[in-house]
């Protein structure tokens, strides 16, 4: 009876090692498809933040194309107003790009301070939106 009881716990335990074979290959399995799946969700994500990136990007190349005829027109009616105000037209040209001249010194001086930050945390947003 020992040796019986011997060969049917070999056996069981054959078993149980062929059960826990089949049992690691299923867990090596499932581990690759949640790796794919992690890889595919990764690649996805990186693809929105790119087109919202882009995006954005496009949004303000045309608003700023567009905000410089605004500005273009807007100068020239302000200048020619200026010029008919002061009855010289070539003075209110002259006094159009004056103000133009203080306004881009306006915008370089404080561009460390304001407008590269501004544009920087923009950015920033976008990408992590």
């Amino acid at each position: 009876m020992p040796i019986e009881d011997l060969k049917d716990k070999a056996a069981d335990l054959k078993d149980k090692a062929t059960d826990l074979k089949d049992k690691t290959a299923d867990l090596a399995g499932h581990i690759e498809g949640i790796a794919d799946t992690l890889y595919k969700l990764t690649i996805i994500n990186l693809t929105q933040k790119a087109t919202n990136l882009v995006s954005a990007a496009v949004s303000v190349i045309v608003v700023c194309t567009l905000g410089m005829f605004v500005i273009l027109f807007a100068g020239i009616a302000f200048s020619w107003w200026i010029g008919n105000v002061i009855d010289s037209r070539a003075g209110g040209f002259l006094l159009g790009g004056l103000l133009f001249l203080i306004i881009t010194i306006l915008i370089v001086s404080l561009r460390k301070k304001i407008i590269f930050p501004y544009f920087r945390d923009l950015i920033i947003r976008k990408l992590y939106d």
